[in-house]
């Protein structure tokens, strides 16, 4: 699933090629994407301009004029190809500009969506999510972060850490290479954390994501970026899919378990 990285690097893309611009028309190939009628979605967005495309999370916002907002999930194989290389499988969704350039969202596994609303609807609907703060966000300081891990005394860090309501946009790829580049188990309790391992935990948190969007995110699996390009992190990963691999730190063997249901990789002597 497109984590936090691989959906910013989707919207800066967008932004910088979509913004202002009037989309001419728009064709529903695949009704089950949008959340009301094909048609009504195609007559709603048919002439209107792109003002504005936000995320929060790992869910994209387009405002668009007139006041509408398009809210798209993509879930785990979502794709979003603005005028460039084609993506996996037929597109389901097609936006057409006046200046004759398109954006494709495909979509081969179905689970996302492309929600059609009015833009003073967005933020409840977002609510409804309970989301956390955002990883990246200044407001985010150490104390803050502090203060959440308070609250989740006895919750294993690698699935707090991927818990929506707790932080917004980490996944399970970035979980596993935070607590690594933390030298911390993922299965270790909140409340047997130190407050150097805390600290350390924050400050990699910060680093992994800043270092992954700078190279437009991991493609380990369908993604690619809003021009069809794979992102550039993969090489950069030190434990996530590399089960039964000598560690890059000790050249001891990376173990991958089961944990909170999704697989997890870790050295289990690095890690504490």
């Amino acid at each position: 699933m497109p984590e936090l990285p691989e959906v910013e690097t989707i919207r800066r893309q967008l932004i910088a090629r979509i913004k202002g611009k009037k989309i001419k028309f728009v064709e529903v190939k695949l009704a089950r994407m949008v959340n009301i009628p094909a048609a009504k979605f195609e007559k709603i967005v048919t002439g209107k301009s792109v003002k504005d495309i936000r995320r929060r999370a790992k869910i994209l916002v387009i405002d668009l004029s007139g006041s509408w907002s398009i809210v798209i999930h993509l879930k785990m194989t979502g794709q979003l190809i603005y005028d460039g290389k084609e993506g996996i499988g037929k597109p389901h969704i097609i936006y057409t500009f006046s200046d004759g350039h398109n954006l494709k969202h495909y979509d081969f596994r179905l689970f996302g969506y492309a929600k059609l609303m009015k833009s003073s609807e967005v933020e409840k609907f977002l609510m409804k999510n309970k989301f956390g703060p955002e990883i990246l966000d200044k407001s985010l300081t150490l104390h803050k972060f502090n203060e959440l891990l308070a609250k989740k005394p006895n919750a294993k860090i690698k699935p707090l850490l991927m818990d929506q309501t707790f932080i917004a946009g980490v996944g399970n790829i970035y979980a596993q290479e935070v607590c690594f580049c933390a030298r911390i188990l993922p299965t270790k309790k909140v409340s047997a954390l130190t407050a150097k391992e805390i600290k350390n935990l924050y400050q990699c948190l910060r680093k992994i994501l800043v270092a992954a969007l700078a190279r437009h995110g991991s493609s380990v699996n369908s993604y690619v970026d809003a021009l069809g390009k794979r992102g550039g992190y993969v090489p950069l990963l030190k434990v996530y899919g590399r089960g039964g691999k000598p560690c890059i730190g000790c050249r001891g063997k990376v173990k991958t378990i089961k944990l909170a249901g999704r697989g997890t990789s870790f050295c289990p002597s690095c890690q504490k």
